[in-house]
């Protein structure tokens, strides 16, 4: 039971590094660990892409380069192209970006002492300020300034309907901004909780055992065999959420670019 007692603090601790902290410099004008993880995961985007295109062929060759187009296609058809149709190309690099630089991102905060470029709010808000200015210049090119605000209610209502409606969707569309922020945010954040509150469990049963062989430290330090299982199952979830979570922000970037080209 003293084990759940230390939990709580040892969460706290946790939580407490995840907040970002100057390396380098100060407050006001420094550099952060999430500074250096978003420069570690554009690195690795670069050196993934890179290597990925570079060695192209047409029967690809080798299990690295096969991934890579595995991916790229897969998210050329399924997001660009099934929810933009064939004019979808011209937002592919763009969409195929969003994507890659999110997943790389992701990934690299489920490395053990690291954390993602994209486990803080203002780095997801920033993704989100990103897709939504790009959502309105696009709806604004393909209608106007005015015919893409027209375009947010149907028409042939009555005019008082119509209004309201209007202003709904004006809500709705400036609440995308929050909604693609605080989902990718939420559920890394949520993730690396869950997968710091196994770890810690494992090692607070199992570190008497370590300090002390007894047989009542070796009973007591038995359950931290399923604690670790449990662990293990969870950062092998959160690698899968990191992928549906990097999917998921550039599908809804695609949606809402789909939504902006075309009127009511």
């Amino acid at each position: 039971m003293e084990a759940f007692k230390q939990l709580s603090a040892g969460i706290d601790h946790f939580i407490s590094t995840l907040l970002s902290q100057t390396i380098y410099g100060n407050d006001l004008v420094g550099i952060t660990q999430y500074h250096f993880y978003i420069a570690l995961g554009i690195i690795l985007l670069f050196v993934f892409v890179f290597a990925g295109v570079k060695k192209l062929e047409l029967v690809p060759k080798g299990r690295f380069v096969n991934i890579f187009e595995s991916i790229f296609e897969y998210i050329q058809n399924s997001v660009v192209y099934d929810v933009l149709g064939p004019q979808g190309r011209k937002h592919l690099p763009f969409l195929m970006t969003l994507f890659f630089f999110i997943l790389i991102n992701n990934l690299v905060g489920n490395i053990p002492g690291m954390k993602p470029g994209t486990g803080t709010i203002g780095v997801t808000l920033a993704l989100a300020t990103i897709s939504f200015i790009y959502f309105i210049v696009v709806g604004v090119k393909s209608q106007g300034v005015f015919g893409y605000l027209k375009s947010l209610a149907p028409k042939g209502l009555n005019p008082i309907i119509t209004f309201v409606i209007w202003l709904i969707e004006l809500f709705s569309t400036a609440l995308r901004l929050i909604t693609l922020a605080v989902r990718l945010f939420a559920n890394l954040f949520a993730g690396h909780i869950i997968i710091a509150a196994f770890a810690l469990l494992t090692s607070l049963f199992f570190i008497p055992l370590l300090q002390q062989f007894t047989l009542g430290n070796l009973v007591g330090a038995i359950p931290s065999i399923a604690w670790l299982a449990i662990l293990v199952f969870i950062w092998a979830l959160e690698i899968v959420v990191s992928v549906i979570q990097a999917f998921v922000f550039t599908i809804l970037s695609a949606v809402y670019i789909q939504i902006a080209e075309e009127a009511h």
